[in-house]
């Protein structure tokens, strides 16, 4: 998806596939090595090392050597990781909404300083109202193609 002028495209390009949200995912509940990573998403080994390598290359985590054994590694977060919280949480959330309505949802993401469950996510305008699609345009930002200005008619 190198090629293609798209912000969600290059994303997903990055993130998109299903194991890698699910190791993101992990890694936002703790996991930080390999046979934790396996353990827990039941993921094939060779699916895991690629998928983690490719997280690694993109910036998504971090492989850091184990001070007591070099042969183990441990993955964290980066900055760059931290930041698909929301991006799990939105998805987590629809899903919760219309996948897991009629049993409820499986987890919850709760403040950890109230305990209280945290709002689901929404694109909101300037002075916090809640929009959905009829609400919003889409226009050209200062990386669009040519081609891209001209389908938008800026």
């Amino acid at each position: 998806m190198d090629g293609i002028n798209c912000s969600i495209a290059r994303a997903l390009g990055e993130v998109g596939e299903r194991w890698s949200l699910l190791i993101i995912r992990e890694a936002v509940m703790g996991s930080t090595r390999f046979d934790q990573f396996h353990e827990r998403l039941g993921i094939a080994r060779n699916i895991l090392t690629d998928r983690l390598a490719t997280l690694v290359s993109h910036g998504v985590l971090d492989r850091i050597a184990s001070p007591v054994n070099a042969r183990i590694h441990h993955y964290t977060l980066t900055r760059k990781g931290h930041e698909l919280l929301p991006v799990l949480a939105a998805l987590m959330h629809w899903g919760d909404r219309w996948i897991h309505a009629e049993i409820g949802a499986p987890v919850v993401l709760v403040n950890r300083k109230t305990t209280k469950p945290i709002a689901q996510m929404a694109l909101r305008g300037e002075s916090g109202q809640p929009l959905d699609s009829s609400d919003i345009d889409i226009t050209a930002g200062p990386g669009a193609t040519p081609r891209m200005r001209q389908r938008l008619k800026c």
